[in-house]
């Protein structure tokens, strides 16, 4: 990592670097002391530290793969005890650094730190235990690492709330306040004496992670909502759970109140689709995310999609059928895919129209998603043509490497490799 932490944060407002270079959802390293008492270390995902007379109070743990490296960045900072962990809301890249530092309390003879979540964090631990056979897969998925493991035991919150919560701990105050975003189990944390706002994942320096595609439900509208309560606190330090710090309150406010407009924008476009009585279809391809907005440095569609929020939009407020009565009780995949085959003169005529529609010099969209329905199709009829299997593979790696976020890459990716027996 170049330079300095809040340097490198600098850059990319200014724009003189990307998020495509550097990635909010990477592990960076290092520490930034960001005001007094007050530190951020930019991990996979980002850890806030306060340090109080009773010890520090860290937003966020760590994943438990970086929770080691975590915790030596600190103590270079601090020898403080750790006296509470707040987690920002349940993902597993947030939650899982608790246990180095319970033992390191327990070698040291201090106390024990307390966890303290919203009451919905719970729930979500025990459907990721219920659910962790598939979470597995739609994570190496997503992330394109084939070996991931989700875990089955986690750390769970000794004090909940419900609406929001004081917390006093040694001179410090902190105000805890549930929004619900990218999960429905969101903490904001508040240091009013700092000016500093930790918002966990509801800004990340990217097009918000409203829409993915393998994840349950998320709520862009109350996403909107509870940036620009965020922005009436007038912060000058916002702390996200992923991404660099944003310093000044004017940036702040720009920040917050650019993707509130992204989200309103992409949820009042999909309801008039919705009451006007289009189709999912119609949204899809008729919701336009304002241009000047997604050229903001911190709105790039490197992780999620305008396009994926308008399908959680549908989601959320109109259920899953689509609208195309086919697709109510529909035939099986396969049964279709064979049935057109033959109507096209074999699979092989699908497969080939695939793979002219991506080799051209310069494939446009609209050809690279006729592709990849073509070479799918074509795939689902006869499985067992290596010919095919090929002809699926190309075309699903000319869609990853077309792609710009994570969740368009990792699912095209994933495919590509599929059909060469890879996964």
């Amino acid at each position: 990592m170049p330079g300095d932490v809040l340097e490198l944060a600098d850059r990319l407002w200014r724009g003189e670097v990307s998020t495509a270079d550097y990635h909010p959802i990477s592990h960076l390293g290092g520490l930034a002391e960001i005001c007094d008492d007050v530190a951020f270390i930019p991990s996979f995902a980002n850890v806030s530290a306060v340090s109080t007379e009773d010890g520090l109070v860290l937003v966020d743990t760590g994943s438990s793969f970086v929770a080691a490296m975590v915790h030596s960045e600190l103590r270079r900072w601090s020898g403080q005890r750790l006296n509470t962990a707040v987690f920002s809301h349940g993902h597993i890249d947030h939650v899982f650094g608790v246990g180095v530092w319970e033992a390191e309390s327990a070698d040291r003879g201090w106390l024990a730190p307390t966890v303290v979540a919203h009451e919905a964090l719970p729930r979500r631990f025990d459907r990721y235990i219920m659910t962790a056979g598939y979470n597995e897969v739609i994570n190496q998925r997503q992330f394109g690492v084939p070996d991931l493991r989700w875990p089955t035991e986690y750390r769970y919150p000794d004090r909940t709330y419900r609406d929001e919560m004081k917390l006093s701990i040694g001179d410090r105050s902190f105000a805890l306040r549930h929004e619900k975003g990218e999960t429905d189990d969101h903490t904001v944390t508040w240091l009013a004496d700092r000016k500093v706002l930790c918002c966990g994942d509801l800004f990340i320096w990217a097009s918000p992670n409203a829409g993915n595609p393998q994840k349950v439900q998320r709520y862009p509208r109350e996403w909107a909502s509870a940036r620009r309560r965020m922005v009436s606190l007038q912060p000058e330090f916002l702390l996200p759970g992923h991404g660099l710090p944003v310093i000044g309150a004017e940036r702040i406010a720009s920040a917050l109140t650019n993707t509130a407009d992204l989200l309103d924008s992409l949820v009042d476009q999909t309801l008039a689709i919705m009451n006007g009585g289009g189709r999912l279809d119609d949204a899809i391809h008729g919701v336009t995310p304002p241009a000047e907005l997604m050229d903001l440095p911190y709105l790039r569609p490197v992780y999620d999609e305008p396009e994926f929020i308008v399908r959680t939009v549908w989601r959320l407020y109109g259920g899953w059928w689509d609208g195309n009565p086919a697709s109510l009780k529909p035939a099986p995949e396969r049964v279709l895919a064979a049935e057109l085959a033959e109507l096209a003169g074999g699979a092989r005529v699908l497969a080939d129209r695939a793979l002219t529609l991506a080799t051209q010099t310069v494939p446009s969209d609209a050809a690279l998603r006729l592709a990849g329905h073509l070479a799918e199709l074509a795939w689902l009829a006869a499985p067992e043509d290596p010919g095919i299997a090929q002809v699926r593979h190309q075309v699903f790696t000319a869609r990853a490497d077309g792609a710009t976020s994570t969740m368009a890459t990792g699912v095209f990716r994933w495919a590509a490799q599929e059909s060469l027996g890879d996964q």
